[in-house]
C-alpha cells in the first residue's frame, strides 16, 4: 500500500508493475491473509495502525480479485483502466505534431514491439503499451528468478524501457495539467 502509493504518484509504469507483482504475490499465497501477513506485512517498520491499513489494502485486492474472477491469472479492472489511460495518452501523443521527440522515440521502439507481438502470438487487440509492459514484466520475472537474459534481448527491453519511462513521465505531467495535448 505505501509502496503503491508512492509508485502510482511518480512513475505510471513502475505502479502498474508493481501492482501485477502484487497480484501475483497474492496468488503464491494462496490469498491467505495470514501467510500475508506474517511474510510481507510484518517486515514493514511500521506502526500496528498502518500495518492494519496495509492489511485491509491486501484483503481489498484479494476480494477484488476474486469478484473480477483473476484468481489464476489477469489483473483486476481497475488496472486494466489505468492501462487503457495509459495507453489512449500514447495514442494522443503520436497525433500530437509539437511531439517530435516522443513520436521519435516511439518509432524508434516498433521494430521490437512488431518483434515481440510476432514471438508472444499477441492478438491485435493487445495495444503496444500493454506488450511492452508485459514484456517489461518478463524480465522481472527473469531477473527474480537468476535466469539468463540474452544481449539481445536486453538491447530491446532497454529501447522499450526508455520509451515507457518517457510516456510515464507524460503521463505525470498530463495529471498535473502541465501536457499540452493538440489535435
Amino acid at each position: 500500500m505505501i509502496i503503491a502509493k508512492q509508485k502510482r504518484k511518480e512513475n505510471i509504469a513502475e505502479y502498474l508493475l508493481y501492482m501485477w507483482q502484487i497480484e501475483d504475490l497474492i496468488r503464491a499465497s494462496n490469498f491467505d491473509i495470514e501467510q500475508i501477513q506474517k511474510n510481507i506485512i510484518n517486515q514493514f517498520d511500521q506502526p500496528e495502525e498502518v500495518r492494519t491499513q496495509i492489511r485491509d489494502w491486501y484483503q481489498n485486492l484479494m476480494a477484488m480479485m476474486e469478484r473480477e474472477n483473476v484468481k489464476e491469472h489477469g489483473h483486476i479492472q481497475v488496472l486494466h483502466n489505468l492501462l487503457e489511460d495509459v495507453n489512449d495518452l500514447h495514442i494522443a501523443l503520436l497525433r500530437t505534431p509539437s511531439q517530435i521527440q516522443y513520436n521519435s522515440l516511439f518509432f524508434s521502439t516498433v521494430s521490437y514491439l512488431t518483434e515481440l507481438r510476432a514471438k508472444e502470438k499477441a492478438s491485435p487487440e493487445v495495444s503496444d503499451v500493454e506488450l511492452a509492459l508485459n514484456a517489461l514484466y518478463g524480465i522481472l520475472l527473469l531477473r527474480l528468478q537468476k535466469r539468463e537474459i540474452t544481449a539481445g534481448t536486453q538491447a530491446a527491453m532497454a529501447q522499450i524501457g526508455k520509451w515507457i519511462a518517457v510516456l510515464s513521465v507524460k503521463y505525470k505531467e498530463n495529471e498535473a495539467g502541465s501536457l499540452k495535448l493538440e489535435n
